[in-house]
């Protein structure tokens, strides 16, 4: 029973991943596929409003379920806390570096919306 749920909060741990990477390089794909447009834009402010105010996406709480009932330990913070930053900055994410993330996230993509609408009104 414990491998079913241990595959399940690695799957919502990659779906997590996924939304982050989404998020964050989504506006790329939108180059490709305008119509996505109407995904990614909900998905960025989401994004951004996690970072902003310092919440956790409902993911974490998910995958943490998920580990305990196979007997594994959950972990503090959010997602961004426990796997990607750490990658990044091994002190620990800061409010400051919450509000950067949030911040990045929305130049990122309104560098990559600007783009594609001065192309598009050429």
């Amino acid at each position: 029973m414990t491998l079913p749920l241990r595959l399940a909060a690695d799957a919502v741990a990659l779906v997590h991943l996924a939304f982050v990477l989404f998020v964050a390089f989504g506006g790329l794909l939108v180059w490709r596929w305008p119509r996505l447009v109407w995904l990614h834009l909900p998905a960025v402010g989401w994004g951004a409003l996690i970072e902003f105010a310092g919440w956790i996406c409902p993911l974490t709480p998910l995958e943490n379920h998920l580990r305990q009932l196979t007997g594994a330990a959950g972990y503090a913070g959010g997602f961004i806390d426990h796997y990607l930053w750490p990658l990044l900055y091994p002190a620990g994410l800061t409010r400051e570096g919450q509000w950067a993330l949030g911040a990045g996230a929305l130049i990122l993509n309104g560098v990559v919306y600007g783009v594609l609408l001065a192309r598009r009104w050429r």
